[in-house]
C-alpha cells in the first residue's frame, strides 16, 4: 500500500472522532483532496523547500511532502494553530517518515524561509496575505488554492495590498482557482 493510501486511510479514521474533512468528501478524496494538493507541484516544479499554513487535515502540505519524499533536500513545514490537528498531522509525519515538521502556532509567527507557502480553504485572501506576509517578504512564492470567488477575493485583498498575482484554473475542478503571489506590501494609509 502506498504512502498516500496509508495517509487516507488514517485521516478516514481520525475524521470519525475529529471532523478533519467533510464526511460528505470521503468518497471523493482522491480528487477533491489528494489532486487538488498534487497540482501544486507542477506549479513549482523545482520547490523543495514549503510552508502549508493552517495545514489542518494535511492538504496540500502532507500530501506535497508524500510526493517529495524522495527529494534529498525536500522540506515541508506543517503550521496549524489547533493542537488536536497538530497531534494528527504529527502521528501521520511519523508514521510515514516524511520530511516534514509539524508547527503548533500561528502562521504570521512561525515564518520559516521556504520556496513556497501554500493554503488550502484557511481564510479570504485579504488575511490570508497577512498570515503569508512574512514568507512572502522573505522571497517565498505563494500558491493559494481557492474556490470560484477567488477573483472577487483577490480583488478585495488588493484594497489592503499590494502584490503580483496569477490565476490558475485548478485541475481537480474547473471552478476552483489556484493563486499565484510574489511580492507583498501594505496598501498605503491603511
Amino acid at each position: 500500500m502506498g504512502d498516500l493510501q496509508r495517509f487516507i486511510d488514517r485521516l478516514t479514521e481520525a475524521n470519525a472522532v475529529m471532523n478533519l474533512i467533510g464526511p460528505d468528501t470521503l468518497p471523493d478524496i482522491w480528487s477533491r483532496h489528494i489532486r487538488d494538493s498534487a497540482q501544486l507541484l507542477d506549479l513549482a516544479p523545482g520547490a523543495r523547500m514549503w510552508a502549508d499554513l493552517g495545514a489542518g487535515a494535511g492538504f496540500p502540505g502532507v500530501v506535497l511532502a508524500i510526493m517529495l519524499k524522495t527529494e534529498q533536500k525536500s522540506h515541508v513545514w506543517l503550521i496549524d494553530s489547533l493542537g488536536k490537528r497538530c497531534r494528527f498531522l504529527q502521528e501521520v509525519v511519523d508514521g510515514l517518515s516524511l520530511r516534514a515538521t509539524v508547527i503548533n502556532g500561528r502562521a504570521e509567527e512561525n515564518a520559516v524561509t521556504v520556496e513556497v507557502v501554500t493554503a488550502r480553504a484557511v481564510a479570504p485572501m485579504e488575511k490570508l496575505l497577512g498570515y503569508a506576509q512574512p514568507y512572502l517578504q522573505r522571497g517565498a512564492r505563494g500558491l493559494f488554492l481557492k474556490g470560484e470567488k477567488a477573483e472577487v477575493e483577490v480583488a478585495e485583498a488588493r484594497k489592503v495590498w499590494q502584490f503580483k498575482s496569477d490565476l490558475s484554473v485548478s485541475r481537480s475542478d474547473p471552478r476552483g482557482r489556484i493563486v499565484s503571489v510574489r511580492g507583498i506590501s501594505r496598501v498605503k494609509n491603511w
